[in-house]
Protein backbone atom coordinates (compact mmCIF):
# COMPACT_ATOMS: atom_id res chain seq x y z
CA UNK A 1 0.00 0.00 0.00
CA UNK A 2 1.94 3.12 -1.26
CA UNK A 3 0.32 5.56 1.07
CA UNK A 4 1.42 5.83 4.65
CA UNK A 5 -0.92 8.90 5.56
CA UNK A 6 -3.14 11.05 4.30
CA UNK A 7 -3.20 14.36 5.77
CA UNK A 8 -5.77 17.45 5.42
CA UNK A 9 -3.75 20.34 5.74
CA UNK A 10 -4.89 23.81 4.06
CA UNK A 11 -1.11 24.86 4.51
CA UNK A 12 -0.19 21.69 2.13
CA UNK A 13 3.89 21.76 2.35
CA UNK A 14 5.19 23.55 5.39
CA UNK A 15 7.24 23.31 8.15
CA UNK A 16 5.23 21.03 9.93
CA UNK A 17 4.93 18.50 7.72
CA UNK A 18 8.65 18.63 5.98
CA UNK A 19 10.20 18.57 9.39
CA UNK A 20 7.93 16.67 11.95
CA UNK A 21 5.23 14.60 10.04
CA UNK A 22 8.33 14.01 7.50
CA UNK A 23 10.46 12.32 10.58
CA UNK A 24 7.75 10.12 11.64
CA UNK A 25 6.49 8.95 8.66
CA UNK A 26 10.08 9.21 6.59
CA UNK A 27 7.95 9.27 2.95
CA UNK A 28 9.43 8.31 -0.60
CA UNK A 29 7.46 10.89 -2.08
CA UNK A 30 5.53 14.00 -0.81
CA UNK A 31 2.09 13.96 -2.72
CA UNK A 32 -0.13 17.17 -2.81
CA UNK A 33 -3.73 16.20 -4.79
CA UNK A 34 -4.89 19.84 -6.10
CA UNK A 35 -6.83 20.45 -9.17
CA UNK A 36 -6.01 24.12 -8.61
CA UNK A 37 -2.60 24.26 -7.56
CA UNK A 38 -1.11 21.64 -9.89
CA UNK A 39 -1.35 24.04 -12.89
CA UNK A 40 0.29 26.72 -11.21
CA UNK A 41 3.89 26.33 -12.12
CA UNK A 42 4.88 29.02 -9.78
CA UNK A 43 3.28 27.81 -6.61
CA UNK A 44 4.73 24.23 -7.52
CA UNK A 45 8.38 25.18 -7.67
CA UNK A 46 8.18 27.16 -4.21
CA UNK A 47 6.58 24.42 -3.12
CA UNK A 48 8.85 21.74 -4.68
CA UNK A 49 12.30 24.50 -3.02
CA UNK A 50 10.85 22.88 0.69
CA UNK A 51 10.88 19.25 0.25
CA UNK A 52 13.17 17.42 2.47
CA UNK A 53 16.25 15.82 0.57
CA UNK A 54 15.75 12.53 -0.60
CA UNK A 55 12.26 12.75 -1.40
CA UNK A 56 10.35 13.29 -4.29
CA UNK A 57 7.62 15.66 -4.61
CA UNK A 58 4.48 15.31 -6.82
CA UNK A 59 1.89 18.50 -7.09
CA UNK A 60 -1.03 16.96 -9.18
CA UNK A 61 -4.41 16.92 -10.15
CA UNK A 62 -7.07 14.42 -8.62
CA UNK A 63 -7.47 12.80 -12.14
CA UNK A 64 -3.63 12.12 -12.54
CA UNK A 65 -3.34 11.29 -8.94
CA UNK A 66 -6.15 8.42 -9.44
CA UNK A 67 -4.48 7.39 -13.14
CA UNK A 68 -1.30 6.87 -11.43
CA UNK A 69 -1.90 4.83 -8.46
CA UNK A 70 -4.09 2.83 -10.74
CA UNK A 71 -1.04 2.61 -12.93
CA UNK A 72 0.48 1.23 -9.78
CA UNK A 73 2.77 4.16 -10.08
CA UNK A 74 3.83 4.55 -6.74
CA UNK A 75 3.27 1.37 -5.08
CA UNK A 76 7.22 1.33 -4.53
CA UNK A 77 7.00 4.21 -2.77
CA UNK A 78 5.55 5.14 0.78
CA UNK A 79 3.49 8.37 0.21
CA UNK A 80 2.67 10.80 2.36
CA UNK A 81 -0.56 12.44 0.47
CA UNK A 82 -1.74 16.11 1.38
CA UNK A 83 -4.67 17.85 0.58
CA UNK A 84 -6.81 20.87 1.29
CA UNK A 85 -10.21 19.19 1.84
CA UNK A 86 -11.82 15.99 2.62
CA UNK A 87 -13.62 15.89 -0.14
CA UNK A 88 -10.62 14.95 -2.35
CA UNK A 89 -10.21 12.04 0.00
CA UNK A 90 -13.32 10.77 -0.54
CA UNK A 91 -13.45 11.15 -4.51
CA UNK A 92 -9.95 8.91 -3.92
CA UNK A 93 -11.84 6.09 -2.26
CA UNK A 94 -14.48 6.30 -4.34
CA UNK A 95 -12.15 5.67 -7.55
CA UNK A 96 -11.02 3.09 -5.38
CA UNK A 97 -7.82 3.82 -3.86
CA UNK A 98 -6.66 2.65 -0.59
CA UNK A 99 -6.03 5.37 1.98
CA UNK A 100 -5.23 3.62 5.32
CA UNK A 101 -5.24 6.46 7.69
CA UNK A 102 -6.55 10.38 7.78
CA UNK A 103 -5.00 13.07 9.91
CA UNK A 104 -6.56 16.56 10.19
CA UNK A 105 -4.22 18.94 10.69
CA UNK A 106 -4.88 22.89 9.86
CA UNK A 107 -8.17 23.97 8.21
CA UNK A 108 -8.50 27.74 8.24
CA UNK A 109 -11.85 28.73 10.48
CA UNK A 110 -13.17 30.51 7.85
CA UNK A 111 -17.09 29.67 7.78
CA UNK A 112 -16.48 26.72 9.96
CA UNK A 113 -16.83 25.81 13.48
CA UNK A 114 -14.12 25.07 15.24
CA UNK A 115 -13.57 21.58 16.83
CA UNK A 116 -9.60 21.51 17.97
CA UNK A 117 -7.37 24.31 18.49
CA UNK A 118 -6.42 24.34 14.58
CA UNK A 119 -9.09 22.90 12.99
CA UNK A 120 -12.30 24.21 11.98
CA UNK A 121 -15.32 22.37 9.62
CA UNK A 122 -18.36 22.82 7.84
CA UNK A 123 -21.24 21.04 7.71
CA UNK A 124 -20.31 19.26 4.36
CA UNK A 125 -16.72 18.62 5.76
CA UNK A 126 -17.73 16.73 8.74
CA UNK A 127 -20.05 14.50 6.27
CA UNK A 128 -17.09 14.09 4.43
CA UNK A 129 -15.03 12.68 7.32
CA UNK A 130 -18.19 10.69 8.32
CA UNK A 131 -18.26 8.61 4.99
CA UNK A 132 -14.72 8.15 5.16
CA UNK A 133 -14.62 6.78 8.68
CA UNK A 134 -17.39 4.85 7.62
CA UNK A 135 -15.20 2.59 4.47
CA UNK A 136 -13.12 2.15 7.92
CA UNK A 137 -10.49 4.63 7.65
CA UNK A 138 -9.34 6.03 11.02
CA UNK A 139 -10.30 9.74 11.12
CA UNK A 140 -8.39 11.63 13.68
CA UNK A 141 -6.58 15.18 14.73
CA UNK A 142 -3.35 15.88 15.27
CA UNK A 143 -1.66 18.59 14.43
CA UNK A 144 2.26 17.39 15.03
CA UNK A 145 3.00 14.24 15.90
CA UNK A 146 4.05 14.60 19.22
CA UNK A 147 0.51 16.12 19.92
CA UNK A 148 -2.57 13.58 21.43
CA UNK A 149 -4.74 12.57 18.77
CA UNK A 150 -8.45 13.47 18.97
CA UNK A 151 -10.52 11.08 16.85
CA UNK A 152 -13.67 12.50 14.81
CA UNK A 153 -16.41 11.49 17.66
CA UNK A 154 -14.39 13.75 19.97
CA UNK A 155 -13.80 16.20 17.71
CA UNK A 156 -17.40 17.30 17.04
CA UNK A 157 -19.22 15.94 19.86
CA UNK A 158 -21.73 19.11 20.96
CA UNK A 159 -20.83 20.85 18.03
CA UNK A 160 -23.37 22.32 15.74
CA UNK A 161 -22.70 21.98 12.13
Amino acid sequence: MPITLARIDQRLVHGITVNDWNTLLKPKRFMVIDDQLSSDEIAKGAMRMSKPAGTGMSIISLETAVRNFKAEKYDDHKVFLLVKEPETLVKLVEAGITIPEINVGFLFPEGRVAVTERAALNAKEVSDLKELQDNEINVSFQYRPSDTKITLEKAIAGKDF
